[in-house]
């Protein structure tokens, strides 16, 4: 079909498709993702109702209030600066490659490497610490409706095998209904990361809403099942939500240092927005929709994490006995709701971050299918085989399993799950501002569509300093005194990593690994969509398929 008479979609795509080909790869996934979507896996990963819910425990014993209050819009602003400087570079390079690609291009292949192992390593954690999480807060809404489930959760002060069994046995189980659900039901999991953001929004109106409500109308509940009427506490006051009092850090470490780890509720749940860069070529539009995915899920994300921490933290009517219950989320919305609809609004919260470990699993395993398509993995081929429904099947699987490995240490040290997310978070933004880093030092760099004009330097510099600040505080102890079951196993697994890979790269991989490559001439990439059955097609005469015209001068 001529140019001229495409539907403006397929004109879309087919711009879409010669961009691809521009940075040397065939169109081999579907691209029906429209803005709505891109915008949707990022905010979806991110899920406020899973990051502030899952963590609210380790925020709350470390600073108290101040950890939602202070904390969540401090690490908003930066975060929110990374987004910009990620977002920019999404526009330049849309490929699913996303910060792998971006690095080689800027920085050549070494850097590209160790960026898309980073990020490798901080998918796989950031999944495990989702699905993990979720895995939990199962356990703790079965146990509420059926009591005799194993529900006393491990904790540093004591670990209950059975539970730990359990939980791991319930984990196991939502990773492979994640995998099933990516592999064999693409296009439900389509529709269900759309569902997700009104799921999500909805969420917190009820959850967060709803505690202020039922605290403003002097509600609240105890006794067995929390069913006895008993004298409401009124909202906390201004002055105790934004004061970081120390007779709520259980850190055993001086305040100070207590509320900076507690940064990790915040900063846990800001991770996976490199998601919409990894769907760019499955995106209708990509070079101007993808950016938009990034910035706005933290935009969205911000908001809509500040009134689901604030509710809970303003409503909660005693905070000691919230952080010594099975689980301080519960705890709040049956003091203020009763234990139907308590257990009710936190089964929401469930969906959610059922919703966001799915989506976890889908942007996991586009940035294998990306990594593997140019030979940086072991058993590189295995891993970007499509099956017949143009899914990367086994990329797939290979997320879920990394993810269950990583988790196994719960079994013996709880306190591995809070080394798990600070794992993720260290993988992930070491990767997410590598490119930042190299686009301030190259000078040669073509911008998209969407940029940040002057301001990309400044907002690159603050974002590398963030990032270097936060790599080094959640590697430090998080618990005082230092014993092997309070030990924080994040700074071996995060150096172990990179000595590994400093090793692998210098005895090995330099010799042989050149980057991202073509996977053929425009010719060829075409007749590779064919065979995968793409029906947008482009005139290959008008296609000049050279990697380093992706990264030409500004």
């Amino acid at each position: 079909m001529a140019a001229s008479n495409r539907p403006a979609k397929e004109e879309l795509i087919a711009q879409d498709i010669t961009r691809l080909h521009g940075m040397g790869y065939a169109q081999e996934l579907f691209r029906t993702m429209g803005g709505f979507s891109n915008f949707a896996i990022s905010f979806t990963i991110i899920s406020v109702l899973s990051g502030c819910l899952t963590l609210f425990a380790a925020g709350i014993t470390t600073a108290g209030f101040a950890a939602g209050s202070i904390g969540w819009p401090l690490v908003t602003i930066f975060v929110l600066i990374v987004a910009l400087g990620m977002a920019e570079l999404a526009s330049a390079y849309p490929t699913a490659g996303g910060l792998y690609y971006w690095a080689s291009m800027l920085g050549g292949p070494g850097w590209g490497w160790f960026t898309g192992w980073f990020n490798l390593i901080g998918q796989v954690a950031v999944t495990a610490g989702i699905d993990y999480g979720l895995a939990v807060s199962l356990d703790v809404l079965l146990n509420a409706w059926f009591p005799s489930f194993p529900a006393t959760l491990g904790s540093v002060a004591g670990i209950d095998p059975a539970t730990q069994w359990t939980t791991l046995a319930i984990y196991a189980v939502v990773l492979v209904l994640h995998a099933f659900l990516n592999i064999f039901g693409v296009r439900i999991v389509a529709i269900l990361n759309d569902v997700s953001v009104w799921w999500h929004i909805v969420g917190v109106l009820l959850i967060g809403g709803g505690v202020v409500i039922a605290t403003l109308a002097s509600q609240q509940f105890a006794g067995a099942n929390f069913a006895t009427h008993v004298a409401a506490q009124p909202l906390h006051s201004a002055g105790t939500l934004f004061h970081a009092d120390p007779k709520y850090n259980a850190t055993g470490f001086p305040i100070w240092y207590a509320f900076l780890l507690g940064l990790l509720l915040a900063q846990y749940t800001y991770t996976g927005y490199d998601a919409s860069a990894h769907m760019t070529e499955e995106t209708v539009g990509a070079a101007r929709r993808a950016p938009w995915g990034v910035v706005m899920s933290v935009v969205v994300s911000a908001f809509a994490g500040y009134v689901v921490l604030m509710g809970l933290l303003a409503a909660a009517p005693d905070l000691l006995k919230a952080a010594g219950f099975i689980n301080p989320v519960l705890f709040i919305l049956e003091s203020r709701l009763g234990f139907a609809l308590g257990t009710g609004l936190f089964a929401v919260a469930v969906g959610a971050q059922f919703f966001c470990g799915m989506s976890s699993i889908t942007t996991n395993s586009r940035m294998i299918y990306a990594f593997s398509r140019d030979g940086a993995l072991p058993f590189s081929d295995v891993w970007h085989r499509l099956d017949r429904g143009r899914t990367p099947r086994n990329a797939i699987i290979l997320a879920a399993a990394g993810a269950f490995v990583l988790a196994i240490p719960t079994v013996f040290n709880f306190a591995a799950y809070v080394a798990i997310t600070s794992i993720a978070v260290i993988g992930l933004y070491i990767s997410y501002v590598l490119p930042i880093l190299l686009r301030l030092l190259t000078k040669n760099f073509q911008r998209g569509p969407w940029h940040l004009g002057a301001w990309s330097k400044p907002i690159g510099i603050i974002a590398v300093v963030w990032v270097v600040c936060i790599s080094v505080l959640f590697m430090l102890p998080t618990l005082n005194p230092v014993t092997w079951v309070t030990f924080n196993y994040t700074p071996v697994v995060v150096l172990g990593t990179l000595l590994i890979l400093t090793i692998w790269w210098t005895v090995s991989v330099r010799h042989w690994f050149k980057g991202p490559h073509a996977q053929g001439s425009a010719a060829q990439l075409s007749e590779i969509e064919r065979s995968v059955g793409e029906t947008v097609l482009v005139d290959t005469a008008l296609v000049d398929v050279d990697m380093k015209g992706a990264a030409g001068g500004e």
